[in-house]
């Protein structure tokens, strides 16, 4: 019986070793794979990294991760168009990822994910300096909607139009805002004019290679972005 208490004593305290190990390997990889991503993706911050899965050393041994989420509030800047916006609570879950062992590179098989626009930053992103973009409540039919607000002139006289617009994504990596209807009140060529200054399609770039867009929901805080992707490459 002493016998066997005393190898299951050592089993007990080798196997405390191995986990304490275990998570200390994977608190170290976790702060290496935070500093590789901010600075191979130019992120003005540093990214909160989780690493899933037990044990981790076995994951390190076959170079892949099971499952690694990345959350940063702040600090992604994507070009849209000639223009920047500011991306914040970019929030994403990675599956598969491939790595080698000084984590120079990071490749996941599927990610997904969501961040989020103010109707600032998508102010900004607008065709037109003039150009507002606030909460447009919702639809029966789910689109997401924002009221827009821009001015035009027409026969030399300033006209101002606030209408709702649909928010799409298109092709995977463009936002487009349309409006739905405007008013022209008979006024010859107002409408053109307005759509000109309103509508318009913004090319979201900057995010990590691999990841799309999938689809965009409206809030009263801003607009959600849900993602997608194959292939994403990470790091390197």
């Amino acid at each position: 019986m002493r016998g066997i208490r005393t190898t299951l004593i050592v089993v007990v305290v080798l196997a405390g070793l191995f986990i304490a190990a275990d998570r200390a390997a994977v608190y170290f990889a976790e702060d290496q794979a935070a500093d590789k991503i901010r600075s191979s993706q130019g992120l003005s911050g540093t990214p909160d990294v989780s690493i899933k899965g037990f044990p981790f050393l076995t994951q390190i041994a076959d170079s892949r991760l099971d499952e690694v989420e990345i959350k940063l509030d702040g600090g992604v800047t994507a070009g849209a168009g000639d223009r920047s916006v500011k991306v914040s609570g970019f929030d994403a879950t990675l599956h598969g990822v491939r790595i080698d062992s000084s984590f120079s590179s990071a490749v996941a098989h599927r990610a997904t994910g969501t961040a989020h626009l103010t109707y600032d930053e998508l102010t900004k992103a607008a065709a037109d300096p003039g150009v507002t973009i606030a909460y447009g409540g919702s639809s029966g039919d789910g689109a997401s909607k924002v009221k827009v607000t821009g001015r035009t002139e027409v026969m030399g006289q300033p006209v101002t139009r606030s209408v709702i617009s649909t928010v799409s994504v298109v092709d995977g990596n463009t936002v487009r805002v349309h409006a739905d209807e405007v008013p022209a009140q008979g006024i010859p060529g107002l409408e053109r004019k307005v759509r000109e200054k309103i509508d318009f399609d913004r090319q979201i770039s900057g995010l990590p290679k691999g990841i799309k867009l999938a689809k965009v929901t409206t809030t009263p805080s801003g607009v959600d972005i849900e993602l997608t992707g194959t292939d994403v490459n990470l790091a390197g």
